[in-house]
Parts: C-alpha cells; sequence; structure tokens
C-alpha cells in the first residue's frame, strides 16, 4: 500500500519561571548538582549554541524571551520519529548546528530524562517540575503512532499518548487545560480552535517546564522609581539594592549573577559596556562563552528594571533556516517515517511533516523574584568576604539568561528593551518611593538609633560610616 502523507502536530508547552516568596540563602555548603557524562556535558555546550542561534533569529527591537529548552525537550521527543536526513539535521540543530561531532538522539534522550528526574531535587525550596504526553487523534482509524516511538517517548519523557477525537469541539479545551494545569495557568488558550480542523492532523505532542523560586536577595519596594532608561529613548521601573553578588566584567560587558533559592538556579544579566551594543553582544556569546568569564564576589549597587515581556513567535522559516529544512518539507522523500504507520502494518511508515511551529512566551520580573512560561507548538501538516564593590546600573538594553548551576542548560534567554512610551515620557516617582531617612543595613534591616561603623544604605544610596 502506498502511503499517504500526514500532518500530525507537537506541541511544545510551556516552561513557567515564578517566584512568590522570599528566602533567605546564608551561602552554607553548595547547591547540589546534576552529573554529567562527558557526552552529556558535551551536548549541553551544544545546546546552548542552539540557544543562541535561535535567540538571535527570533529577536527584533523590543523586549524578547524564548524558553530553548521546551523546544530542545520537544524536538528530541519528536526525534524518536525521525528518519535518515531528518533526524541528522534536528540532531545538528539542537547541537548547535555542528555538521559532525552532535549529539545523537539516544544521547538528547538521556539527557532529557536525567533532567527531568533529576532537575526538582536540587533545591528543597525551589518547584521544578517537567512533564509531556501525547494526544493522538482517534477520528484517524487509518493511522497509528510506531511501537518503538511509543516505547522511546515513555522510556524517556513519560509521555504516554491518550485518544482524543480533534472533530470534537472539547477536545480544544482538554488539550488547552493540560497547558494550563502544567504551567499554574500561565499558558491559556495555546491552541486556537483553527489549529484543529485539518482533517489530515494526527497527533500533539506536549512539554512543559514549571519552575518556582524566589530572589535570594529580595528588593525593596520603597526604594523602585520610575526613570529614564536608553538615555531617555524609554523609561523603565528601577529597582535598587547594594548586596553580595557574583560579578565579572570584561572588555565587552558587565555581568551579575540573581540566584534563586539555594543557588542551583540563578538568572544572568549582561550589560553590553557603553559604546557596545546588544548585537555586538550576542555575536560574541556561543555555547562555551557566554558562561566562561571570571566571576567573583562583589559588592554590587545593583539597579534593574521590572520586566513583563510576552512573545509569539512563528518558528517554521526560522528553524529551517537553522539546519532542519527536511522536517517542514511536505514531499521530501525523507521526514518522520518512524513516528507512525498507515493501516495494520508497521512497516508502512507513514509520512509526516511539520505544518506549523510556533512559541508564545511571557516573562514577569519584580522585587520578589521572576515568573515567567513559555509554550511552543510544533503542527505535523567560594563563599567568601567581598573585598571589591562594583556599579551594575541596567539602564540601556541588556540580555538575560535563566540557568541551571551545575549543568548551565539554559532555561530562557530574553532581552529587555525598556518600557515604550509615546513622546517624551514623564518621569515620576514611585509613589511607594519616597525620601527615607531611615538606615537600612546591607541585608535591607531597618537599623535603629545610631549605627556602628559600617557599610549601610540610607535614601537608597550606600555610605560608609
Amino acid at each position: 500500500m502506498v502511503s499517504v502523507m500526514r500532518k500530525f502536530s507537537l506541541t511544545l508547552a510551556c516552561s513557567i519561571m515564578m517566584v512568590t516568596t522570599a528566602l533567605a540563602w546564608d551561602g552554607d555548603g553548595e547547591p547540589k548538582t546534576i552529573t554529567l557524562t562527558d557526552a552529556e556535558r558535551t551536548l549541553v555546550e551544544q545546546n546552548s549554541d542552539f540557544a543562541f542561534n535561535l535567540f538571535r533569529k527570533t529577536r527584533d527591537t523590543e523586549n524578547h524571551v524564548i524558553s530553548p529548552l521546551s523546544i530542545t525537550y520537544a524536538l528530541g521527543m519528536l526525534n524518536n520519529g525521525a528518519d535518515g536526513i531528518t533526524r541528522e539535521e534536528i540532531c545538528q540543530v539542537l547541537s548547535g548546528g555542528r555538521q559532525e561531532g552532535y549529539a545523537d538522539v539516544a544521547t538528547m534522550n538521556a539527557f532529557c530524562r536525567k533532567m527531568l528526574t533529576e532537575s526538582a531535587l536540587l533545591d528543597e525550596d525551589t518547584r521544578v517540575a517537567i512533564a509531556n504526553t501525547i494526544y493522538f487523534n482517534g477520528d484517524r482509524k487509518d493511522v497509528s503512532l510506531k511501537s518503538a516511538f511509543k516505547d522511546a517517548a515513555a522510556t524517556y519523557y513519560d509521555a504516554t499518548p491518550s485518544i482524543v477525537n480533534f472533530s470534537d469541539p472539547a477536545t480544544l479545551g482538554i488539550i488547552n487545560q493540560w497547558a494550563t494545569d502544567h504551567t499554574d495557568g500561565m499558558i491559556r488558550d495555546l491552541l486556537k480552535p483553527e489549529d484543529m480542523q485539518d482533517p489530515n492532523l494526527v497527533s500533539f505532542l506536549l512539554n512543559a517546564i514549571c519552575f518556582k523560586g524566589a530572589w535570594v536577595n529580595q528588593f525593596e519596594e520603597w526604594q523602585t522609581q520610575n526613570a529614564y532608561f536608553d538615555n531617555m529613548r524609554r523609561t523603565a521601573m528601577m529597582m535598587s539594592q547594594v548586596n553580595e553578588f557574583r560579578y565579572a566584567r570584561t572588555d565587552l560587558y558587565q555581568s551579575v549573577v540573581l540566584p534563586y533559592g539555594n543557588g542551583s538556579y540563578q538568572m544572568t544579566l549582561f550589560l553590553p559596556n557603553y559604546g557596545k551594543t546588544l548585537d555586538n553582544l550576542l555575536d560574541a556569546m556561543n555555547g562555551t562563552s557566554w558562561n566562561a568569564a571570571k566571576y567573583q564576589n562583589y559588592m554590587v549597587r545593583l539597579s534593574m528594571p521590572r520586566i513583563e515581556t510576552d512573545t509569539d513567535q512563528d518558528l517554521n522559516e526560522i528553524m529551517a533556516s537553522l539546519g532542519m529544512p527536511n522536517a517542514f518539507l511536505e514531499y521530501n522523500g525523507h521526514g518522520f517515517l518512524d513516528f507512525c504507520y498507515f493501516g495494520d502494518n508497521e512497516d508502512d511508515s507513514d509520512r509526516c511533516w511539520i505544518s506549523m511551529m510556533r512559541q508564545k512566551a511571557h516573562l514577569k520580573l519584580d522585587e520578589k523574584g521572576t515568573e515567567a512560561a513559555a509554550a511552543t507548538v510544533i503542527g505535523m501538516y567560594d563563599k567568601a568576604a567581598p573585598s571589591q564593590y562594583a556599579e551594575f546600573i541596567a539602564d540601556r538594553p541588556f540580555l538575560y539568561i535563566i540557568s541551571e548551576r551545575s549543568t548551565g542548560i539554559i532555561f530562557f534567554i530574553g532581552q529587555y528593551m525598556g518600557d515604550i512610551t509615546m513622546g517624551m515620557p514623564q518621569v515620576e516617582s514611585n509613589t511607594k518611593t519616597v525620601e527615607n531617612s531611615a538606615i537600612y543595613d546591607l541585608q535591607g534591616r531597618r537599623l535603629d538609633g545610631t549605627p556602628a561603623k559600617g557599610v549601610y544604605i540610607q535614601n537608597g544610596r550606600k555610605y560608609v560610616k
């Protein structure tokens, strides 16, 4: 029997990062780690190359955030159903575009499994959960998922197919609710009614990553104020504190690391030096260099904006241009021959291709911490006392990365360009930001009486007594 070309859909739903409470970390002990094999360490470096390749392709001149890990999980699972050149191209793209020495499907499966089972155990005060599932179109009586693909999805991704009728209007709500439930309500209406209408759809594959943590060092709201940003082109609500952070400076940028919980997860900020741009910064960033600066403990006067960013990005052309065009070609002779089969014979492979790929992302950052979510749809049709002081004033466009410390795997990458204003912005102080003669120590605790000699904060500024 001649195989008929089919479409199916893969959904990477949602990485979420959400911070709601303050957690103190006194630095005793070290954050827990995930032990990687040599092949897995190489994969992380290569996958970070993919993260930067993807971000360079998707970014524009506005605020932007994506989750490369969400795409990695979904394509990693899907690649168990790919064959030939399509499988090679997906491996190469997820490995940063390498033509040789790239991570294969087995290595990707093992790494995804390890992160799935161990990432939640790193910090008891930080919740990390990764989930996957598959929805199969029960209307398609002529097509079935191949056994080997189902086994791989279950073994490495804990994904077991559920059969639902895509023609039933209730199915849209069922799939969207799964995404909402597994992102703590951050991602809603992932799929639209028109996404369900093609009768050739075979399946949706979904991935969700949930993260909840808190800044180790929170910001005091009374110090937050509205200020000019990017040489008075825009405005931003700037938060401020003075505290100990890991800090680095190169000829290209300043960088500071903001830890969550016990330090296993962190956000790294990259601020281009004056005279440099984000384009200059991103041109120099890759899977090795982004985390290679020599960080040291500094007392840092940190000022950075609150951020709230939403991104909705179509990815077909972008992913094809990164090096996997055959995954999107309808009549290429390759594709996903190991994904499903036609009729009753598993040897009668049914050709499928990606007809739609899209990511929707959200990030919110404030005094307490960070809240972020991303959903991607693919449709197949030393702790030491600091002796140094630095200033990190993020009052111009900068890059941020949320990662797991021990492996270096990138969960989110984004840029902040400032808040858009109509005409010349009227900069006014936050109503909570008023003249405050109270004296605070470097941990933000208010002091009564005359303090002893030391370093203190008053009216939002550091002074030494």
